[in-house]
């Protein structure tokens, strides 16, 4: 609802004032990253100084900024106004209908996120030694990865420049280059990917897939944002991803895990075999774990019904094309879950259809607000729908006893179904359909779908959403296919290509002249 919208925005924004400010030594001023005073800071070399870094990662994991732009823009998932709730003065709205400008809030918000990190990561890379300093320049092209992609520029401020000095700002071709330096240093210095604490950390894998996503979109990063066209994918980029992914599978750390909600669910920590890099919640069950609360309560609590256990807000669904791609009984569509669905009454997956909740152990029909059966429809309209309409998503289902902030869920960055899945792309875009074919029924077959009898790019980009949905790579992924100003169910129309990549924010703009808006904003 708005007043639920109001409350979470203001706890939303609060948080990452303290993040940025507060956790660490490091203290940053002014919010409006890449303009002309970014922060006076600490060293940069401390134990704090890159744990805070480190923290930058829960800014992932939330409804809003970063997650809105990759997600809500695409056809995984949507807000729609419920009468007088949820219009949010458009917020979701505009994001899935490609019309946002330098105002809007989601935009600005996920700037100052994304630049914030990346400058204190910077600190760390530029004034520490040894495996710290790997560890920040692993970080560094992470976050310069994420605002090079969302943004199309990079600003950037060295360790060593004064307050007062304006931030330089990479193009987007620059932006690359100087990425893949950082991340070859990485890959060179760190260690291998380790168990309990480790796995939350920068290590060699993680740093062989960001290098191999980055190649894999090098054709969309190198291109000019104004004319996207079709990309040309060039061979050697591709072999490269090929070696990459090899490389993360001869490590023997990773495996597809052998039920695919182990990856998401409130044990993941434990039972999955394919997390290369996570960022650890605080839950009961975790306290020798490090990190905070990442918020993936939010992936379920945006969608569920105010009337379910536990009450949500009744937000954000999917699509009703998205949805119908998963075929019957494919478990990444629909699981029921033990530990939890007999006791909340919540599918992993998406929720359609008759919703239900246990009172006193037993099973008994939610109902809506007038007292009639809840049964969640996928007809869904952007602009009005009624209280059932849409069908619910639930990415990290939660533990039947865990309703609340206190999940225990691990928060998935890198995962190696994904790793594989880039592999297979790569193998098809180099005319070795077969190799990927393997890849892809191997994928399916864990999910308990059907094999196919052949790949193609259009078969990929679909398998890639199935697999992957809300786990923040779906934009991305769709413009790299060319698929992403293609119309959905409720953008009828194909939206303009520059918008590939969002507008600067009117401030960033504005206090930077180094920046300029981006074409056609």
């Amino acid at each position: 609802m708005k007043n639920n919208f109001i409350k979470q925005t203001t706890t939303y924004i609060a948080a990452i004032a303290v993040t940025l400010g507060a956790v660490s030594c490091s203290k940053l001023d002014e919010q409006v990253y890449g303009s002309k005073s970014v922060a006076s800071a600490s060293t940069g070399s401390s134990t704090a100084d890159l744990n805070s870094v480190y923290g930058q990662l829960n800014q992932l994991s939330g409804q809003y900024g970063w997650h809105a732009l990759q997600v809500h823009s695409t056809d995984e998932l949507l807000g729609p106004t419920r009468g007088t709730d949820w219009d949010d003065f458009g917020t979701w709205r505009k994001i899935h209908l490609h019309a946002t400008d330098g105002a809007h809030n989601q935009i600005y918000d996920t700037w100052n996120g994304l630049n914030g990190a990346l400058f204190q990561a910077t600190l760390v890379a530029e004034k520490s030694t040894g495996a710290a300093q790997a560890e920040g320049k692993f970080l560094r092209a992470f976050f310069a990865s994420q605002v090079m992609d969302i943004y199309g520029q990079v600003p950037y401020r060295a360790a060593a420049d004064g307050p007062d000095k304006i931030p330089a700002v990479k193009t987007r071709s620059e932006a690359f280059d100087w990425i893949m330096k950082d991340v070859d240093d990485a890959i060179a210095a760190l260690p291998n990917f380790g168990t309990g604490s480790d796995m939350h950390k920068a290590n060699k894998q993680a740093a062989q897939f960001l290098k191999a996503r980055l190649l894999l979109n090098k054709a969309v990063y190198k291109a000019d944002p104004k004319t996207p066209t079709a990309f040309t994918f060039a061979p050697a980029d591709m072999d490269q991803v090929i070696t990459l992914v090899n490389a993360i599978e001869a490590s023997g750390k990773f495996a597809l895990s052998t039920g695919y909600w182990d990856n998401f669910k409130w044990d993941n920590y434990q039972k999955s075999t394919e997390l290369i890099l996570s960022r650890a919640s605080n839950g009961p069950g975790k306290a020798t774990q490090t990190g905070g609360n990442t918020g993936v309560t939010w992936a379920t609590g945006m969608g569920t019904h105010y009337n379910q256990s536990f009450s949500g807000w009744n937000g954000f669904t999917t699509t009703a094309d998205f949805y119908n791609s998963f075929a019957d009984g494919d478990q990444r569509k629909t699981a029921e879950l033990a530990g939890a669905t007999e006791i909340h009454g919540f599918t992993a997956g998406f929720m359609a259809g008759q919703q239900y909740k246990y009172v006193d152990g037993k099973k008994v029909e939610v109902k809506d607000r007038s007292g009639g059966k809840l049964v969640f429809t996928p007809d869904v309209s952007l602009f009005f729908s009624t209280e059932s309409k849409g069908i619910r998503t639930n990415k990290y289902p939660l533990k039947g006893d865990q309703l609340g902030f206190n999940e225990e869920n691990e928060f998935v960055i890198f995962r190696f179904a994904d790793a594989l899945l880039m592999k297979a792309e790569a193998l098809l875009r180099t005319g070795k359909a077969a190799d990927a074919l393997v890849i892809v029924n191997n994928i399916r077959k864990r999910a308990g779908t059907t094999a196919l009898t052949a790949v193609t790019l259009n078969d990929l980009i679909a398998e890639r959403g199935r697999e992957l949905y809300l786990e923040g790579s779906r934009r991305t992924d769709l413009i790299r296919f060319g698929k992403y100003n293609d119309p959905v169910n409720e953008r009828p129309l194909k939206s303009d290509a520059f918008r590939v990549v969002y507008p600067i924010p009117n401030q960033a703009v504005s206090s930077n002249p180094n920046l300029k808006q981006n074409f056609g904003y």
